[in-house]
């Protein structure tokens, strides 16, 4: 993947203070309800022609409400839209694009069993005599599309689902920006992608804000925030609570979450236990070659390196989610790991990247998803004992402060901070001793993602194993006692002590392997 130039010394194009002379898109006074619950509450937010905008805040905090509103998805209750200046009504996103507002959605739109030049290339295919598709000229069309834009790792003939989650996220940015809307509205674009993938969105939303687009983004990484934004919007519980120019992450926080919150890592305090819980020998697999590693109790192993290098694929090894060589042992015992039910078995939960589409069921009840591991436990005979279940779901949702109305609320309706509670606290009332966290905090505001980062550290205070991967290098350095560095699926390097994440970043670039 080629980068675009980036202009240098580029000044906001925006007047201090105040709104914009000229509005690119606006929704005011929007509220929005789903029952009882209350999404959006006479919420405001402006963007102008060639700033970008960045809308920050909790999950549920509106954000995404207003998004969908804006993007056509969903009709506000009350309030008005308006596109360059123009009242609008809108019906879909299709009716969206036709005015010039393209949405990037930090859950992906793409069809999974169609190659990436099909999604691309929808309602815009090369067509012959007769307007008949000429099918074999679509894969070097979109490859063209995709060098057009930097993209060059993505394979126009790839069917969608055999690509990586960063890949199928270029993919959809491209399908956005090609597009050529006036407003381009990017929600959690980079939850998905590494540093490189990173740059190259950024050097393609510099160029765009150059061009006149109005480019409106989520995130819940500070830093990009302050890189990128012109001006930034904060909401709180469903309103709008301040737009500025330049802002703190601490008092950005203050105005998120109406109250002080500290934005330093927590670091682990104390050194973990001697006793090994598992032991994986020369484990190899398609991306992984010949990796070693020892988990301690009580400790947290960092796996860090360039997006792509193996993690995923070693976190899949040791749940049972893909066939691998080599040897695992479990507190000394060995053990095959066919399946992820054998890994359970043995004391092992993975939480995946993708909470929606990989570890929860969406239509279910919270407590439902809780409890799924141990309706053995609360069952007698073969028969669900509701109280005990209902007992179990509680116990968890007030450990781990889970923003429910009622443990029989559907969890698709959560917040995605409070679904990934979930997630944790159903393996941790499955008593998992060995919990594989990969990339947990992807999507998650800056409050929730500290109270993560504390559960964390507790659980390997009680004893608890933890292999822990994110696409944050800031997260591996604070978080873990030590790094597995991986490169090309071996280990490149291990550090221990005071890690840095220039440490983690050096060593995924270096040639020699320290298995």
């Amino acid at each position: 993947m080629s980068e675009p130039a980036q202009p240098a010394g580029h000044e906001p194009r925006q007047a201090t203070g105040g709104q914009p002379r000229d509005a690119a898109l606006e929704g005011i006074d929007i509220r929005k309800s789903y029952g009882g619950v209350v999404a959006l509450d006479d919420a405001t937010f402006r963007a102008a022609p060639g700033e970008v905008h960045a809308l920050v805040g909790e999950n549920g905090a509106g954000k995404s409400t207003m998004i969908k509103a804006l993007a056509g998805v969903i009709r506000p209750d009350e309030g008005q839209i308006r596109i360059r200046g123009e009242d609008v009504r809108l019906r879909s996103p299709e009716h969206a694009l036709r005015r010039g507002v393209a949405t990037v959605f930090q859950e992906l739109t793409l069809l999974p069993r169609m190659t990436v030049a099909e999604n691309l290339l929808i309602g815009r295919e090369p067509r012959g005599h007769g307007r008949i598709i000429r099918r074999l000229e679509m894969p070097d069309v979109a490859a063209q599309l995709l060098a057009e834009h930097g993209v060059e790792s993505v394979d126009a003939g790839e069917l969608v689902e055999n690509l990586a989650l960063a890949q199928q996220q270029l993919v959809e940015i491209v399908g956005a920006v090609m597009r050529e809307p006036s407003v381009l509205i990017l929600d959690e674009p980079t939850s998905a992608l590494a540093r490189r993938e990173v740059e190259w969105l950024f050097g393609l939303v510099r160029r765009l804000r150059d061009q006149g687009t109005c480019v409106v983004f989520t995130s819940h990484r500070w830093s990009e925030v302050t890189d990128l934004a012109d001006r930034v919007t904060v909401f709180r519980n469903g309103t709008d609570v301040g737009t500025q120019e330049q802002i703190s992450e601490e008092e950005a926080v203050r105005l998120m979450t109406g109250r002080q919150v500290s934005t330093a890592y927590v670091e682990p305090e104390e050194e973990p236990e001697r006793e090994v819980v598992l032991e994986a020998r020369e484990l190899s697999a398609s991306g992984l070659h010949g990796v070693s590693l020892s988990l301690h109790a009580g400790e947290v192993l960092g796996i860090g390196g360039l997006e792509g290098q193996g993690q995923r694929e070693l976190f899949h090894a040791l749940y049972g989610l893909a066939p691998a060589d080599g040897e695992i042992e479990i507190r000394g015992e060995r053990k095959r790991l066919h399946n992820p039910r054998e890994a359970i078995a043995a004391g092992i939960a993975f939480i995946p990247q993708d909470r929606k589409a990989e570890g929860l069921l969406l239509p279910m009840s919270v407590r439902d998803n809780l409890t799924l591991p141990i309706l053995r436990r609360v069952a007698a005979s073969g028969v669900l004992r509701p109280a005990a279940e209902r007992g179990a779901a509680r116990e968890m949702i007030d450990r781990l402060h889970i923003d429910a109305r009622r443990p029989g609320q559907p969890v698709g309706t959560l917040s995605g901070g409070n679904q990934q509670k979930v997630l944790l606290g159903r393996w941790l009332l499955a008593d998992s001793h060995i919990l594989l966290l990969y990339d947990v905090t992807r999507g998650v505001d800056v409050a929730t993602k500290q109270d993560i980062y504390s559960l964390i550290l507790d659980l390997a205070r009680e004893g608890r194993a933890i292999l822990f991967y994110s696409s944050d290098t800031e997260e591996i350095a604070h978080l873990c006692h030590r790094v597995l560095v991986l490169r090309e699926g071996a280990i490149a390097q291990e550090l221990q002590g005071e890690i840095s994440s220039e440490e983690i970043i050096g060593a995924s670039f270096r040639e020699e392997t320290h298995a």
